[in-house]
């Protein structure tokens, strides 16, 4: 359900307590403490609860006396009362129910059921059972059964586990660190991480999102919703759990190379979150997260008054990743003055070891104005010349001078190298992050990066695949059918052949034989064009033929050939007797010079469904691990990122007289892979081992492919194991318009963002405001990358497109809420077709594809003096009213359940 009734669980006008009580008594006690600590100003009811009616609560023997509903209720019965008190709860108009830790382990499957049975028909929402509370105390609310209280402040968090709920709590109280609200989530039978992500993510008060999880139920769900957050704001995620991970079943090397926990990363990386692995990082995090804004680079400046703690943090910025900046010249000579004797006006900048606090604080102000620099790292010990607390006010100073000025502003953050108790009340204060070590600081600093890389790579721009490339979809569809229909796990060599060429996939040319005669015959051809030969064995019991003798290199005669072939055969059947031989292969022997062996794969994730695997190639391919998944579908963009994660990009990249491989027909190959996942969930498994790549491109010399009939999935995912919407391609296309000419219509892609531009400057500045509902000037590259980097699972868009110049001619979109019941539309055509019939076109499209897609309302808002827009609104079923708050704008609404198939034809 998403964000339904979520209020009631985070903003509750009234709470009740509900018998009875199987809790121990110290839990109802700290119960109660929570509530009215909290200031909880709401209604407050004692049901079934004797001698309960102390501290504000009112005392009654039953829910059906409760005189006016409770939006909370929290439940301290167990298994056998729970369910009917839902029911009756529900009658009354409650919203949501806590039921709080302890006890519910016992509760069996059914009685579990029996309570989102009982929940249902009311929508009511349920934390736990298990959870530890929720608190927020922007509404004055807490039903914490924890050691400390939520502060007030920015931070929302959400936790599966209990003692890091309690543990993170205590960190925050420590550090004086707020929170918009916290959530332990206990067994989530109803509301679960998703749900949450989506309800703060367009909460106001919350800057950022802090995530503790071990599995996820609903990946696509969660996908959905976490890249929605990541957009608006910092997520930041640990799980734990990995140790415990099982291995992804499968026997080919991309189900080896994709172990559970690397897909779990490739998934929040794809998701633009930031993972972290360890407590202490998650509290550096978001510290600095919810305090500085991101990084826009990695260039850091460093100021400190030790040489060697300097030294220290530089190395260390070196180690992660982080570049120092090249200050600029005209810093310098404001340095000079302050810098050791011994040392240079140049980063890091050394101070005088007899510093004072306001040397420190002209340091910092002259480095966070320079523009060379992305950050300022500032470093302080104590010393026996200075007042270490004056040291530390100087620093709180320059971070809040600098937040007032205008101009770019760079990350800041601080280092107190002072012990347990270092003076850093004043930073806190200052909303300046603090560290007791330098590493700490850089830790920090490296996390504003990668927030910030994780948002440009959501909203980066990929190049396009040829528009003249297409696969051949019908010789694949038939590969595979025949395939299945023959019983089997993996396809043959020569069905693999086929599959790949249906992708443009160039290989190596490849013969089948199974008899001594028949390889004789091929080799004498091969050896006309060829001076060496390559064998293998075909089986689909041997996974790595290498390992059983399976394979032989470089066989320069027909007599060579036969002799291999004997020799093949006879090493199979000793060391694997009862493996079924379907042939031995017979290629070409590939020479190139300064080929690089290279692997690429998909293998099945049990949690996200499949993967694109790449990395270094050849027998070694496990041993060595060198590589980079992420989840299907990926475009070029994506595949770019892959690559360059890996560190066979570096040898890619060429070196000394090796010149630089052909690294764009690697990524388009990653694409093709991602295209064969989207397109047959019957392929599970898919090694291309060794893919060689020089200067010239790429060639396939082996490859092996699982295949299975798919598990039909409930709902609107099919067949497909996919946990990111993949490009609807199904609702590509024509439409004849009523000057005659004809338009493709279909849904909006990420590489159409240039093509939207230009769409935008043909389009009449009076359009733009009504559109807009106020003038336009430029549109920006975050602005118009929102327009096309859709999730589809809750957004939709529409182009027009003229097949002939590929332009843009009118664009609708439909953004559907979190709950997927309502959609709010947009719609723009060209000024200059006005009258063709495009705009009622697009409308009526996207009414359709709301009906399908299961929306139940579509609505916008119209200028009312945009008539035109408002009469095809009434024509096309909505209803207009005047907006009751802006009187300049109409509310337009459409109820798509009551239209029939004619109506949206």
């Amino acid at each position: 359900m998403t964000i339904c009734n979520l209020e009631g669980l985070t903003s509750p006008r009234s709470i009740a307590i509900v018998g009875p009580n199987s809790k121990q008594e110290v839990i109802l006690q700290r119960l109660i403490d929570s509530i009215v600590s909290s200031g909880f100003s709401g209604p407050k009811t004692f049901v079934g609860l004797p001698d309960a009616s102390a501290d504000g609560f009112k005392g009654i023997a039953s829910i059906a006396e409760v005189e006016s509903k409770a939006d909370l209720a929290i439940l301290l019965g167990d298994h056998t009362t729970a369910a009917e008190d839902i029911k009756q709860l529900g009658e009354q108009g409650t919203r949501a129910v806590v039921i709080p830790a302890s006890g519910f382990d016992s509760w069996r499957d059914e009685h579990l059921d029996a309570l989102l049975k009982a929940a249902h028909p009311f929508n009511i929402r349920i934390l736990g059972p298990g959870s530890l509370g929720i608190a927020s105390p922007h509404s004055k609310l807490s039903t914490l059964l924890t050691s400390e209280q939520a502060l007030k402040g920015e931070l929302a968090l959400i936790s599966r586990s209990g003692t890091i709920f309690n543990t993170t709590l205590a960190w925050a109280k420590a550090n004086s660190i707020g929170f918009s609200g916290v959530v332990s989530l206990g067994r989530r039978l109803d509301v679960d991480v998703s749900d949450l992500l989506d309800w703060y993510a367009q909460d106001y008060r919350t800057k950022a999102i802090l995530v503790h999880l071990e599995t996820i139920a609903n990946p696509r769900k969660f996908m959905s919703a976490a890249r929605a957050a990541a957009r608006s704001k910092p997520v930041i995620v640990i799980r734990s759990g990995a140790s415990r991970d099982q291995h992804i079943s499968g026997t080919a090397h991309s189900s080896r190379l994709a172990t559970r926990d690397s897909v779990y990363d490739a998934a929040l990386q794809r998701a633009g979150v930031l993972r972290v692995y360890d407590l202490d990082e998650m509290f550096e995090a978001a510290e600095t997260i919810t305090r500085v804004a991101p990084s826009a680079g990695r260039r850091l400046s460093i100021i400190a008054n030790g040489r060697s703690l300097a030294t220290l943090a530089a190395d260390r910025l070196a180690k992660v990743g982080g570049k120092l900046a090249p200050i600029s010249e005209e810093t310098k000579e404001k340095l000079v003055s302050l810098t050791r004797t011994d040392a240079r006006a140049d980063n890091p900048m050394v101070l005088q070891e007899a510093a004072s606090p306001e040397e420190f604080k002209e340091g910092i102000s002259a480095l966070l104005k320079d523009p060379n620099s992305d950050g300022v790292l500032a470093i302080a010990a104590p010393t026996a010349f200075e007042d270490f607390t004056e040291i530390a006010k100087a620093l709180a100073e320059a971070g809040k001078e600098d937040r007032k000025r205008l101009g770019k502003h760079q990350a800041f953050v601080t280092t107190l190298a002072g012990g347990a108790n270092i003076p850093r009340q004043v930073l806190d204060e200052a909303r300046v992050p603090c560290y007791p070590s330098p590493s700490g600081a850089i830790r920090s600093f490296m996390h504003l990066v990668r927030y910030k890389e994780a948002k440009d790579h959501l909203s980066a721009v990929p190049d396009s695949l040829p528009s003249d490339y297409k696969p051949n979809l019908r010789l694949a569809k038939e590969t595979i059918r025949v395939a299945l229909e023959n019983g089997q796990k993996w396809l043959t060599p020569l069905q693999t052949r086929e599959l790949l060429r249906a992708y443009s996939v160039n290989q190596v040319e490849l013969h089948l034989v199974k008899t001594v005669e028949e390889a004789a015959k091929v080799a004498e051809v091969l050896f006309d064009k060829h001076n060496q030969l390559v064998l293998k064995v075909s089986s689909p019991d041997l996974t790595f033929k290498s390992d059983v003798g399976g394979v032989h290199l470089g066989v320069d005669s027909v007599e060579g050939v036969k002799a291999t072939f004997e020799k093949i055969l006879g090493n199979v059947k000793h060391s694997y007797p009862e493996a079924e031989i379907t042939g031995v292969e017979i290629q070409p022997m590939v020479t190139r010079r300064f080929g690089l062996e290279t692997y690429a794969g998909l293998a099945d994730d049990p949690v996200f469904g499949p993967v694109v695997v790449f990395g270094k190639g050849g027998t070694s391919v496990e041993v060595v691990g060198d590589r980079a998944i992420d989840l299907v579908p990926i475009d070029l963009n994506l595949a770019k990122a892959m690559v360059s994660r890996t560190s066979t990009s570096k040898l890619l990249k060429g070196f000394r007289n090796r010149p630089s491989a052909n690294v764009s027909e690697v990524e388009h190959l990653l694409v093709k892979l991602s295209q064969i996942a989207v397109d047959f969930p019957e392929v599970r498994e898919l090694d291309l081992n060794p893919v060689v790549v020089d200067e010239n491109g790429i060639v396939v010399l082996d490859a092996r492919v699982a295949i299975s009939s798919p598990a039909k999935r409930p709902g609107r995912q099919g067949a497909s194991r996919l946990s990111i919407v993949p490009y609807p391609v199904e609702w590509e296309h024509t439409h004849k318009l009523k000057d005659g000419k004809t338009v493709l219509i279909r849904p909006i892609r990420p590489e159409d963002q240039g093509k939207l531009k230009s769409f935008f400057e043909k389009v009449s500045v009076e359009d733009l405001r009504l559109r807009f509902f106020a003038p336009v000037k430029e549109f920006s590259h975050t602005f118009l990358a929102r327009l096309v980097q859709l999730d589809y699972a809750r957004a939709m868009a529409f182009a027009a497109i003229d097949p002939e110049t590929g332009n843009i001619l009118g664009v609708v979109r439909l953004h559907a809420n979190p709950d997927h019941t309502e959609g709010e539309y947009a719609v723009m055509v060209q000024s200059n077709l006005k009258g063709m019939g495009l705009g009622w076109v697009l409308m009526k499209l996207i009414i359709r594809y709301a009906k399908v897609d299961g929306i139940q309302t579509v609505k916008g808002e119209v200028l009312r003096e945009n008539t035109t827009m408002l009469d095809m609104c009434r024509s096309l079923g909505f209803r207009v009213k005047r907006s009751p708050d802006d009187d300049a704008l109409s509310d337009v609404i459409l109820d798509v359940t009551a239209l029939d198939r004619e109506t949206m034809s």
